[in-house]
């Protein structure tokens, strides 16, 4: 497995994860014929909360980014993309790890939405997140503390 860090994102970190999450997404949105080379970075541009999200590095290189966001009933898992260099190499498994060791520790729930078809629902149905809902283009996953799974 590649070292990897984390660090708080800052605002100005926006356009680094709007442009990976370009390169990550692409395919699946292709896919499902939803890939809108705009649209796919205004989205993150504007949903882009840096107080709940991660800036992840490999070496001092940037690697990709995470949030954990707080909700009523449950952390959101969202913005989770990986450079494609390091996917595969055991990064996804460490930083879920990580940001889900506190979730269990108090007790809280999480959740988090998936394209339809993408390989990432495997890493996050080995961590423990079971179906919950879907739509057209997403499936919903939930995750209950491990004391309580």
């Amino acid at each position: 497995m590649l070292d990897w860090s984390a660090r708080p994102a800052v605002a100005g970190d926006v356009e680094a994860v709007a442009e990976l999450r370009a390169v990550v997404l692409r395919a699946d949105l292709e896919r499902l014929g939803r890939y809108d080379e705009h649209r796919v970075r205004q989205r993150l541009r504007d949903g882009f909360g840096p107080s709940h999200t991660w800036i992840l590095e490999v070496g001092d290189e940037f690697a990709g980014c995470v949030a954990l966001r707080p909700a009523d009933d449950a952390h959101w898992l969202e913005h989770f993309y990986l450079a494609p260099e390091v996917q595969g190499q055991g990064v996804g498994t460490a930083v879920l790890s990580w940001l889900l060791a506190p979730c269990d520790r108090d007790g809280v729930v999480v959740r988090l939405s998936v394209l339809h078809g993408s390989p990432a629902r495997r890493l996050y149905e080995r961590h423990g997140f079971t179906w919950e809902a879907e739509d057209q283009t997403d499936a919903y996953l939930v995750r209950r503390p491990a004391f309580t799974r």
